[in-house]
């Protein structure tokens, strides 16, 4: 459907919550005051709009993601104490439902024919981690459960969105590059079907 024949770019960023709003993520965590301008700044100079994410635990958890005393433990410990809660009953299905609204988003670009040049992750995350996550009190390769989960529905539908891992000791500018570079990639690979 085409449509939008205005000055925007029809491409956009998905970025975990916490990379734009240090505020959210767990206590004992954060490595700015506010997120990362530099990471912004570089998708907007490059004509692409930003999405932020839910933030799960947060939405899941609340801001003390269930202990006031979290920050107390190693990060790891933490974060692996927040994945074992983020699998009961009731944060499971707040996490389905936030994985739902997220692909609503996603379908309604993709609709549009707009391009998600990708998803920006929060690496060691025990939700939004996409080369690594917080398992059994260390940070272990794999994604955290938020993610996963969406990478799942989007496999269910046949879409292949190319996604970054972050942490607040990376270069933004850099890990931002490599997204687009993914991205990128993956709309050459796209074209040439």
């Amino acid at each position: 459907m085409t449509m939008f024949r205005d000055g925007r770019s029809q491409k956009v960023a998905f970025l975990a919550r916490c990379l734009l709003n240090q505020n959210a993520i767990s206590d004992g965590t954060a490595v700015r005051p506010a997120g990362f301008p530099e990471m912004v700044s570089y998708l907007l100079e490059h004509g692409v709009g930003i999405v932020q994410l839910p933030c799960p635990e947060l939405l899941c958890l609340g801001l003390d993601r269930g202990d006031p005393q979290g920050a107390e433990r190693p990060v790891v410990v933490e974060n692996t104490r927040i994945r074992r809660a983020m699998a009961q009953a009731e944060p499971s299905r707040r996490l389905a439902q936030l994985v739902e609204d997220t692909m609503t988003q996603l379908l309604e670009y993709r609709r549009y024919g707009f391009q998600v040049v990708g998803i920006l992750g929060a690496n060691r995350s025990p939700c939004c981690g996409v080369d690594t996550t917080s398992q059994d009190d260390q940070e272990v390769p794999g994604m955290g459960v938020f993610l996963e989960a969406l990478s799942r529905r989007l496999e269910e539908v046949g879409w292949k969105i190319p996604m970054v891992g972050f942490r607040g000791t990376d270069d933004a500018v850099e890990t931002v590059q490599r997204l687009l570079e993914r991205a990128e990639h993956a709309a050459r690979k796209e074209a040439a079907r």
